[in-house]
């Protein structure tokens, strides 16, 4: 009897243990993940249209990439709101991401909008943090940083600028908001390869 109690009570204390819920990758969050990605040829295909002349045209390009901006937001709102956050979004998100932004600066500099070398050194910066996240994935997911955010935001600010038809007097702005990203994107990649370093660090 004794003994029956004490499996019994030990029966019961495992089964009280709670097990994580498991979160399907299919998921409101991953949807509009994968939406960003599939507007990433839309708004390639309607500033190729305009050319960076065609006002119309620049307009659509613009809410096309504001709207696939805003999605970022919102996944991961409800990602975290709702307990959808999975591996799969956590690498996914970030690759949209620089699909999105990747086009639009080659499609900037391609239409002289905007000076090659920031291109280069933000998608160098961007694939780089591609390529770590991948590089440590087995030791732990690379989440995106309260500096990498203000970052995505700077450089969002920056491309709708040079997207929408501003003022002429207004043009001047542009650099500036682009410049901030510049220097947010160079600080915040040296802080993701420090991260990156410590994850890897316990293994060896």
């Amino acid at each position: 009897m004794p003994g029956r109690c004490r499996g019994t009570a030990m029966t019961g204390a495992a089964e009280s243990v709670p097990v994580a819920p498991q979160v399907p990758v299919l998921n409101a969050a991953n949807a509009l993940t994968l939406l960003r990605l599939v507007l990433v040829p839309v708004f390639a295909a309607s500033v190729v249209t305009s050319a960076m002349t065609h006002v119309g045209w620049r307009v659509a390009a613009c809410l096309i990439f504001a709207l696939a901006s805003v999605t970022d937001l919102v996944d991961g709102w409800i990602a975290r709101r709702f307990g959808l956050v999975t591996s799969v979004g956590k690498v996914a998100d970030p690759i949209a991401d620089k699909a999105l932004t990747g086009a639009a600066l080659l499609l900037l500099s391609f239409y002289d909008r905007l000076p090659w070398w920031v291109t280069v050194v933000i998608l160098v910066r961007e694939w780089g943090i591609t390529a770590l996240r991948f590089w440590v994935i087995r030791h732990g997911v690379l989440a995106a940083s309260r500096g990498g955010k203000i970052k995505t935001a700077l450089q969002i600010l920056a491309i709708v600028w040079y997207l929408w038809p501003v003022p002429a007097a207004l043009v001047a702005v542009g650099p500036w908001v682009m410049g901030a990203a510049v220097v947010v994107t160079v600080v915040t990649g040296f802080d993701y390869v420090v991260r990156a370093l410590r994850l890897r660090r316990p293994a060896r």
